[in-house]
């Protein structure tokens, strides 16, 4: 449990780091646009790296005006599946695009 915790910590951590400022990128019309589209990515990636059916590493999540964009790859259509499924229901997803590629 506590080592799960971490990985959440840590996921969420990154992707904080990683985002670029308050600056109004990729075509949206407002700051608050682009933090509500960093917020789903990130409960996304904390959820994947909640799930011990997704492996969070191997799947990159965009967000773009509420549409979540998936790719990277899974080791089954299970695990393909089951990001989708997670990325959906999140709160502030309009859809989902999914671009995993299942490894042979």
């Amino acid at each position: 449990m506590l080592a799960r915790n971490t990985l959440t910590a840590i996921v969420t951590a990154i992707a904080l780091l990683t985002a670029t400022g308050c600056a109004v990128t990729r075509g949206q019309e407002t700051v608050g646009a682009y933090v509500d589209d960093a917020t789903i990515t990130t409960k996304i990636k904390a959820q994947f790296a909640e799930s011990k059916a997704v492996a969070a590493t191997s799947i990159r999540v965009e967000t773009l005006n509420g549409t979540v964009m998936l790719s990277g790859f899974a080791k089954n259509a299970t695990e393909r599946q089951e990001a989708e499924r997670i990325a959906r229901n999140v709160n502030g997803v309009r859809s989902v695009k999914n671009e995993i590629a299942v490894r042979p």
